[in-house]
């Protein structure tokens, strides 16, 4: 594993993030099974879904059924999101195997950047949720804590105020730790949220390295990022690159990138970073995540079943990278037969996982069966380039200076 990064978190959004802007239809047994599935793959953190009015959003009417038959793996911590006390007394009832979240322990100043958007998403202002510092910081000097956190939703950009500097969000925080300082409370915790799919990985890492300048205390670090303009992957890999091993940072995503925002104009189209490309970036950066990626791909077309469609995720379509067996690299899939037929569909291209049945019937217009030094030497378990050594640099075809 390497040491350069730094510790992540990363949490599976796919059951609310996901499931909250889908078909309130969709049947509670689909569901289970899809929680079930994942709770198998390795990943350690899972969102079950939201204890909310069912009114707003009945594709959580149902959350009692599915916690009441659910089957929760040992190690992995499951939560839901409750966005009030009544909610909070619901999730209880469910602990275990429910973890109630307190967030990280640490209070915390923050606000959404976009006041329309607060507005259309919770019927409060930015300006009634910036009235709840002076309580946060009260309840934190009466407690006792040593450490504070500050940060903002919707930290990028905004579908209906537009672009939000990186110097307007430095502001933002400025403040907010000037608020700390005067209680006498260390900020050690920045968090950046992105509802609308605003994220640039540009960004990101101006904001780690403005902040980690400033204030170098500051090693506790959240990335919420929604993939509406494609840019959530790349961020998390931005936050990855920007941050140190002494720095831990917590990310999210869902199976398939799917999900999305009623509030933000952009639908089903606002997504996230597909899980199960972030996991498989993360393995080859040489992070341990833990994950089984085969059968996190499982969960992936469980869901595409489910939902009666495609979803956005690229590994889950193309595969991992294959691996050559002698990469050392932790990958199920195998380099491809170099005399399989013409692959054109995306049932085709499963055969990175089923094999040959996903391509019958195709093409092969190949004369003869194809041959290659470069594979002859895989076979034996050697290189295909050397480095250091003659292959292929000293064989007679290859191209030499004439002098």
């Amino acid at each position: 594993m390497s040491n350069r990064y730094p510790k992540v978190t990363y949490t599976e959004q796919g059951l609310r993030e996901g499931m909250q802007i889908e078909d309130a239809n969709i049947a509670i047994d689909d569901k289970i099974e899809l929680l079930n599935a994942l709770g198998e793959t390795g990943l350690k953190n899972i969102v079950v879904g939201s204890f909310v009015s069912p009114r707003y959003t009945p594709q959580m009417a149902r959350m009692d059924e599915l916690m009441s038959k659910f089957k929760p793996i040992e190690g992995v911590t499951y939560t839901a999101l409750a966005l009030n006390e009544r909610g909070v007394e619901r999730a209880k009832e469910y602990s275990p195997p429910l973890t109630i979240e307190r967030g990280s322990g640490r209070p915390s100043l923050s606000c959404h950047m976009c006041d329309v958007f607060v507005r259309r998403n919770t019927n409060r202002s930015q300006m009634q949720e910036m009235e709840n510092w002076p309580k946060v910081i009260a309840r934190a000097i009466e407690a006792g804590a040593k450490e504070a956190g500050i940060g903002a939703n919707a930290s990028f950009g905004s579908n209906f105020l537009g672009d939000f500097s990186v110097d307007q969000y430095m502001a933002l925080l400025e403040h907010q730790h000037a608020l700390w300082e005067d209680a006498g409370i260390k900020v050690t915790q920045v968090s950046m949220g992105d509802p609308m799919g605003w994220v640039h990985p540009e960004k990101v890492e101006q904001i780690i390295y403005r902040v980690k300048e400033k204030w170098p205390e500051a090693t506790h670090w959240s990335l919420h990022s929604h993939n509406s303009r494609g840019m959530a992957v790349t961020s998390h890999y931005a936050a990855l690159r920007a941050l140190g091993p002494e720095d831990d940072l917590a990310l999210d995503g869902t199976i398939g990138g799917f999900g999305g925002c009623p509030y933000c104009g952009n639908g089903r189209a606002t997504g996230m970073a597909p899980t199960e490309d972030t996991m498989h970036m993360m393995e080859d950066m040489g992070i341990d995540t833990g994950v089984d990626l085969d059968k996190l791909i499982e969960t992936v077309w469980m869901a595409e079943e489910i939902l009666g469609r495609q979803l956005w995720g690229h590994v889950s379509r193309a595969g991992p990278r294959p691996s050559n067996g002698i990469d050392g690299r932790n990958v199920k899939t195998k380099v491809y037969d170099m005399n399989a037929p013409f692959v054109e569909t995306l049932e085709q291209t499963k055969h990175f996982k089923l094999g040959s049945k996903a391509y019958e019937g195709g093409v092969y217009p190949w004369r003869e069966p194809i041959a290659s030094p470069y594979k002859d030497r895989l076979d034996k378990g050697l290189p295909v380039f050397e480095v250091d050594g003659d292959w292929p640099w000293k064989e007679d075809w290859f191209p030499k200076p004439s002098n």
